[in-house]
């Protein structure tokens, strides 16, 4: 189905780069359309462009936001803290792992409930657990992704991503921030957890991770991955890749769906692929 075929692009693209000689001055070369109006493709070693369409254009994220605050908790907090859930928190909009007030819960928990289960609850208790209010949260977070990140056209005025006019960033600078964070092992650790075991005060259950194609053992090599939707920003997606020695982070902004659709000459490498044409052992 061509569903499944359009899923696969970030395996046509790992095919491309190891199969076709210089693959990446191929790809700059081809005007491939994009049902995304932002894409980066970036090479997560070099931190090289591979391919890239209005990349630098500010947008908002929605929850891919949360790949920012994960990895600012991880570093920043101490993972075995434990947060106590304010009524703020629990009261917040949007997906949820169901925090009650003053819940108890360990802050590497939140950390995981926020990358998996795309919990904004999570990500306002975390917020307000490092810094006191989300006021103060907004000020650190903010001056971390800049002086220690070095993002250069990202200002987040919330943890999770819901919509703030003001609550913008670019692919270029999500990849940057994917990038960075890829080199702690706890991060890596959770934003490739497919499924975890939730024992919440008032909501037992397994929470999935929304990323498609982290949970569905299809798509061998992906190595993590983060979604996102709210009306004002379309579908966004990060997913992170490894096949032998390449490793790949690839970031869309407001896209059709979760889907990224790159043309028929792309399709028809699938095709190949799929046919065992081009095989990778």
């Amino acid at each position: 189905m061509i569903k499944n075929k359009i899923k696969s692009v970030f395996f046509i693209l790992l095919v491309w780069t190891i199969f076709i000689p210089n693959s990446i001055s191929a790809l700059e070369n081809q005007d491939l359309p994009l049902y995304s109006e932002s894409f980066i493709l970036l090479d997560a070693q070099s931190g090289q462009t591979i391919y890239e369409k209005n990349s630098q254009v500010q947008m908002p994220p929605a929850s891919i936001t949360k790949i920012a605050t994960a990895i600012y908790a991880i570093e920043k907090g101490h993972l075995e803290d434990i947060v106590t859930v304010s009524e703020n928190a629990r009261n917040v909009d949007g997906t949820r792992v169901y925090l009650e007030v003053d819940e108890q819960v360990p802050l590497i928990k939140l950390i995981q409930g926020l990358v998996i289960n795309s919990g904004n609850d999570a990500g306002v208790a975390i917020a307000e657990h490092l810094s006191g209010t989300i006021d103060e949260f907004i000020i650190d977070f903010n001056s971390y992704l800049k002086e220690e990140i070095g993002v250069q056209h990202t200002i987040f005025k919330n943890p999770h991503g819901l919509y703030d006019p003001e609550h913008m960033t670019t692919a270029e600078d999500m990849a940057k921030i994917t990038r960075y964070a890829m080199k702690n092992e706890t991060f890596m650790e959770i934003f490739q957890t497919s499924e975890l075991a939730w024992d919440g005060q008032t909501w037992d259950t397994t929470i999935v991770n929304h990323h498609e194609m982290v949970r569905d053992k299809e798509y061998e090599g992906i190595s993590g991955g983060k979604n996102g939707f709210v009306q004002e920003s379309g579908f966004t997606l990060v997913t992170t890749a490894n096949r032998e020695k390449i490793s790949l982070i690839a970031v869309t902004l407001n896209a059709m769906s979760h889907c990224l659709i790159m043309g028929s000459k792309i399709l028809k490498l699938n095709w190949l692929w799929q046919m065992n044409i081009l095989k990778i052992t």
